[in-house]
């Protein structure tokens, strides 16, 4: 969420937009200016949403709908209450969720709540949708993200970079961690996978550095002179 990353983008002291929503949202924290907003067509949202709703799926996941920059939920339970104090950002509870799916939300995600569900998830979703439908990935172990077909990190990326930047992908760097992040280093002129990535991310990957517990993104940056 862009209100979660915000206390990241103070931290750092960046003057750059932030991109959020998995590529779906850029927005200059400074001005508040919105320069990029994707949403999933509403037809689409009741379509999935239904789908996840019904067995085998209902009681393996449950699902948080995001749409301007507000999280919205039908339920209460330990992994919600998780989720809002990791990000700062609370949760509004509706009982049914079509009240906003109707009005094209910016991102759906899948929590899984156990591990290995992601993986039996995401190609079921790529079945029953097009890639002109609907963007999913899977960027977690738990977590299957539901965008529109042209929000990725790489588009979102490329995006701030050409079009606000004047950059080329040869200037740019990226450093990703999971599978919504493949787009992103393929874009990028030095893409970087997280030494605790999975090893299909670091196959299209141009150096991996070592995991996030290992202080990884300071030696990527230290290796190649960022």
């Amino acid at each position: 969420m862009f209100r979660s990353a915000q206390r990241f983008h103070e931290v750092i002291a960046s003057d750059l937009p932030i991109i959020a929503y998995n590529g779906a949202w850029i927005q200059d924290p400074a001005d508040k200016k919105l320069h990029r907003q994707l949403s999933v067509a509403a037809d689409i949202c009741v379509d999935l949403l239904d789908y996840l709703a019904a067995e085998p799926w209902r009681s393996q996941l449950h699902i948080h709908i995001y749409r301007d920059d507000e999280l919205y939920v039908s339920e209460s339970n330990d992994k919600i209450d998780a989720y809002q104090k990791r990000t700062g950002c609370k949760a509004n509870l509706l009982k049914d969720l079509r009240e906003i799916v109707d009005y094209s939300p910016t991102k759906l995600l899948a929590v899984c709540h156990h591990e290995g569900i992601s993986e039996k998830l995401v190609p079921e979703v790529r079945k029953r949708y097009t890639t002109e439908q609907i963007y999913c990935t899977q960027s977690t172990e738990f977590y299957v993200e539901f965008t529109s077909p042209i929000a990725t990190k790489g588009q979102a990326v490329k995006f701030l970079a050409e079009e606000m930047m004047g950059l080329k992908p040869e200037n740019v760097a990226a450093i990703g961690d999971n599978f919504n992040d493949k787009e992103m280093l393929q874009y990028a002129g030095i893409g970087i996978a997280m030494g605790n990535a999975p090893d299909d991310l670091k196959k299209v990957a141009d150096y991996v550095t070592s995991s996030v517990d290992n202080d990884g993104v300071a030696q990527a940056i230290a290796h190649f002179n960022l």
